[in-house]
């Protein structure tokens, strides 16, 4: 058998197990390839664990998307039967269990190859802070990876699995996915379960997912998603399926000075990415990020590092010098907090984001450089907390916002770094930063990870996207078609248009007298009767809107089901059958806006 080749994102895995490659071949030959010095791991399963794995996957279906496919995990999620040493070898213990996460993408038939290496405790967002060695960055080993996801940042940019989990509390995951030209999928605090997750600040902590595109993005979080069984943080309710309003373009707030690197050429790869946003319709708003970086200010200069210190006080209190440095360092500094100064601090929390939230009446997203610089490891070396911080500029403040967020590429500049911004939005939004991010990733470059292949169009398929608000399909036939007197309605519910069609040919429309504004009234008629087929609009409302725009209609209209064209029934516009007798019927025009038309 010819093994297919590349085997680098989630479509190349299917199509080659369509092919009829076997697993047991493909995941032996990419054990094999995995090099023993590689500071990228801190665990590497062997020959015989991942061989037990494939003879228990279930069979190939719809029900496992990932049947086959390799996958890595960050050294702080357990896994059961291996050691979890959050890199610190002095903390290492074994788990009885698995991560909830672990145990949904094996039933979704993943493969384990391994676990991989961080920034000790994730604290550190520099990928250099691990007695496993230094993570270097994928495009050039001088410069720092990112962190603390470091480890499955760089196995996926090179290619060594189509995706791997990290952790995210301050920017972790979407750090090192910019670093190494990747998508890091950052979902709400709370979306994600975290049990058998070593916690950092146990109340802001989420799992990401580092990937070559979206698609594959979405469809590990989707397949992890969900956390109603245990305790949670943030109770932060899901949003509708996309970004924006209806006929609007999409708001994107970005910073006034975005502060990128000059000398590696980011300055005008931000601006790039500006011209690259608004080439695809949206509208590029700066804004003051003052109150943003206050927030971001709270969590390593608060007591929110106090969170870090209730992991690992046992262990600082008896073996500090088993602590790296600059660990030690910030984790040691939660002894400047009591109680009041956390109380204080929460207060201050909430009057900021307080004063933030009327951002997302102007706003549909943010847009923000994903980091603005990277510096050498060597730099790191001098001034590991500075440059740290520097890091962290566009992300500290996301998770304590109780923010949804999505890191994309955007450009690999002269100076030979890739420059990746992030997609800002409120919790609950993933499935509309995955729709958005698709048109993002579609209009640019096609590198994928550090330079493995140029992306196809069976890279970008979306088979899963994370859950989202529950919508109702709305087929409006009058004063509500786009351009309308009552369009706003839809507008300010946050409504998507579907489709522009016609119902079956089944119905009868009307002009109703004395309507204000004037409506027309749809009716259906008797089997055997002739009818038309009437032109309509059909829009995706949030649920939670219904209720709202159903108590603005009135009589004698209201809500009912409608057969569109092709067969299927949704909900709109019907009319009372009493009503009709004085009305005009205008079935022959074949629509409102036709019959306006001709009165005019």
């Amino acid at each position: 058998m010819t093994t297919p080749a590349p085997l680098h994102t989630l479509a190349d895995w299917r199509r080659a197990y369509d092919a009829g490659a076997n697993p047991r071949e493909l995941l032996g030959q990419r054990l094999a390839a995995l090099g023993a010095d590689d500071p990228a791991w801190i665990h590497r399963c062997n020959v015989d664990a991942v061989m037990t794995e494939v003879l228990a996957l279930p069979p190939r279906s719809a029900a496992t998307p990932l049947w086959g496919v390799p996958f890595a995990v960050k050294d702080n999620i357990d896994v059961a039967g291996l050691p979890t040493t959050a890199a610190c070898p002095a903390f290492a213990y074994v788990p009885a269990r698995s991560a909830t996460v672990v145990d949904r993408l094996r039933a979704a038939g993943a493969v384990l190859l391994g676990k991989t290496n961080l920034d000790q405790f994730a604290t550190g967002l520099v990928g250099t802070r691990s007695p496993y060695g230094e993570v270097p960055n994928s495009f050039d080993p001088a410069y720092a990876s990112g962190g603390s996801s470091s480890g499955s940042a760089s196995v996926v940019a090179r290619g060594l699995v189509p995706f791997a989990l990290g952790t995210d509390t301050a920017g972790s995951g979407r750090v090192p996915a910019g670093l190494n030209n990747l998508v890091g999928l950052k979902p709400t605090p709370g979306r994600v379960p975290m049990a058998g997750v070593l916690p950092a600040c146990r109340t802001l902590d989420v799992v990401s997912v580092l990937a070559l595109t979206v698609a594959d993005a979405a469809l590990v979080t989707a397949l992890i998603e969900g956390a109603d069984d245990e305790p949670r943080f943030n109770a932060t309710p899901l949003q509708a399926g996309w970004l924006g309003r209806l006929g609007q373009p999409l708001r994107l707030g970005v910073p006034k000075a975005s502060g990128c690197d000059a000398a590696l050429g980011w300055d005008r790869a931000f601006d790039a990415a500006r011209e690259r946003a608004t080439a695809l319709g949206a509208s590029v708003v700066e804004i003051d990020f003052a109150p943003l970086f206050e927030v971001a200010q709270l969590l390593y200069d608060g007591p929110w590092v106090a969170e870090r210190a209730l992991v690992v006080r046992a262990l600082l209190a008896a073996q500090p010098e088993a602590l790296d440095a600059t660990v030690r360092e910030v984790i040691a500094a939660a002894g400047r907090f009591d109680a009041a100064s956390a109380f204080a601090a929460r207060y201050r929390l909430e009057e900021l984001r307080a004063q933030i939230a009327p951002l997302w009446q102007r706003l549909d997203a943010l847009m923000v450089p994903t980091t603005p610089t990277c510096p050498t490891r060597a730099a790191v070396a001098r001034a590991p907390v500075a440059r740290n911080s520097e890091l962290g500029r566009y992300t500290n403040f996301v998770n304590l916002l109780g923010l949804a967020a999505l890191a994309v590429p955007s450009s690999v500049p002269a100076a030979g770094l890739p420059f990746g911004v992030t997609f800002v939005a409120p919790g609950g939004s993933e499935a509309a930063l995955v729709d958005w991010g698709q048109r993002w990733e579609q209009a640019g470059p096609a590198l994928l990870g550090a330079r493995l292949r140029p992306a196809n169009e069976a890279d970008r398929h979306v088979s899963g996207r994370p859950a989202a608000a529950p919508t109702l399909p709305l087929a409006v036939v009058g004063a509500h078609l786009q351009g309308m007197p009552l369009h706003g309605q839809l507008v300010e519910r946050g409504c998507r248009l579907l489709s522009r069609t016609r119902s079956a040919p089944a119905y009868r429309l009307f002009a109703l007298p004395g309507t204000t504004p004037p409506k027309p009234g749809l009716a259906r008629v008797r089997d055997g009767e002739p009818g038309h087929a009437i032109e309509l609009e059909v829009y995706e409302m949030p649920l939670d809107a219904v209720g709202g725009f159903l108590a603005l209609i009135p009589p004698p209209l209201g809500l009912g089901s409608v057969e569109l064209a092709d067969g299927r029934w949704v909900k709109g516009f019907v009319c009372e059958g009493a009503a009709l007798m004085d009305a005009t019927d205008i079935s022959a025009h074949g629509g409102w806006r036709a019959y306006l038309a001709s009165r005019a």
